[in-house]
């Protein structure tokens, strides 16, 4: 069934523009607050989108697409969310699960970035306002540090790559995943099991290299925390990739990037070397067009959607499950079934 996406005062599907309106109470509405780059606001909101109309199976899915104002924009990315809803409409909105994705640091604490009173209010609304919510990478950090008082600390360098990661908890959220799967992870701070564990967030998934991956929250709110990035698509790490050695042929940083781990084949090594090699002898940003992602595509290693299609299938199934029960507790029926209270 295809998903229909909610921009502003428009109504489109995810992959062919304008759609059929869904009405009905079996549709789930699932808000997407995009906090991202502008260099990756349509690619981001793109991935979320595949990747819940690949888990949506025969369930009706309606996105509505969110922004917080306080994030710091160009003029090209506040044009690209003018027609997405303010943090106001996300208050009123009736949704069933909200999706919140990081961004890129700015400032050394959390408590410091420009957006943290908007995004904190996001959390404490969705504790109370949604059957679960997705909290992804930043924003991941941003809702166990307003939730419990949990800092983060810093990488001795950026995480980048793809991980092997295991299971270490049976959840719903986890059924029909393999024991093993990679999963992308781009960041610069992680949290620490201990911490975690010690307020009662429950692992799901972790990487020996990379850390914590997936971790929960049970609640009136179901909260699904990712340090890593399930959503990605094959070429967003070398995308990323490409934007960091932009930044070091600008002279916006010192340092020459390292290259994703576990992401590219081994005919990919003479390539990432000679361009490398080219980038710090002449440091120019023209260079950057000369970038050999063409070349460099067709090296990565195999990768597959389906462990973060399955996670996201068994997160909707929960979300219909909880929206299924909610109603039949709201029914003059289930009410007249229940007992009458005792008054004396």
């Amino acid at each position: 069934m295809p998903i229909v996406v909610e921009q502003g005062a428009h109504e489109l599907t995810a992959d062919s523009g304008t759609g059929p309106r869904i009405v009905g109470t079996d549709v789930i509405e699932i808000g997407l607050v995009n906090n991202m780059p502008d260099a990756a606001l349509e690619s981001t909101e793109r991935q979320f989108l595949q990747l819940l109309q690949m888990a949506a199976s025969a369930l009706a899915i309606r996105v509505h697409l969110f922004t917080l104002p306080d994030v710091p924009r160009s003029p090209e990315g506040r044009r690209y969310l003018r027609q997405h809803l303010g943090i106001d409409e996300l208050r009123h909105s009736n949704i069933d699960g909200l999706i919140v994705t990081g961004t890129e640091p700015r400032a050394g604490s959390l408590t410091e970035e420009p957006y943290w009173e908007t995004l904190a209010g996001v959390v404490d609304w969705a504790r109370e306002h949604t059957l679960s919510a997705i909290w992804s990478c930043l924003a991941a950090h941003a809702a166990v540090l307003q939730l419990d008082g949990i800092g983060r600390r810093a990488l001795d360098a950026k995480r980048l790559g793809m991980f092997s990661c295991r299971q270490l908890a049976s959840h719903a959220l986890t059924t029909g995943l393999p024991a093993r799967f990679s999963v992308a992870h781009s960041r610069y701070n992680e949290l620490s099991d201990e911490a975690l564990a010690s307020c009662g967030y429950r692992i799901l998934t972790r990487s020996s290299e990379a850390g914590v991956d997936m971790f929960v929250r049970e609640g009136d709110s179901l909260f699904v925390f990712f340090q890593g990035h399930p959503e990605y698509d094959e070429r967003t790490l070398l995308r990323e990739f490409r934007r960091d050695i932009g930044r070091f042929l600008r002279g916006e940083r010192d340092d020459y990037p390292a290259v994703p781990q576990g992401y590219f084949g081994e005919a990919a090594t003479p390539v990432l070397a000679r361009y490398r090699g080219t980038a710090q002898a002449q440091r120019n940003d023209a260079l950057l067009a000369s970038f050999p992602f063409a070349e460099l595509t067709s090296s990565l290693l195999p990768f597959s959607r389906l462990p973060a299609t399955r996670i996201y299938e068994n997160w909707l199934g929960y979300l219909s499950a909880r929206k299924i029960e909610h109603r039949r507790r709201q029914s003059p029926a289930s009410r007249i079934a229940e007992p009458a209270q005792s008054v004396g």
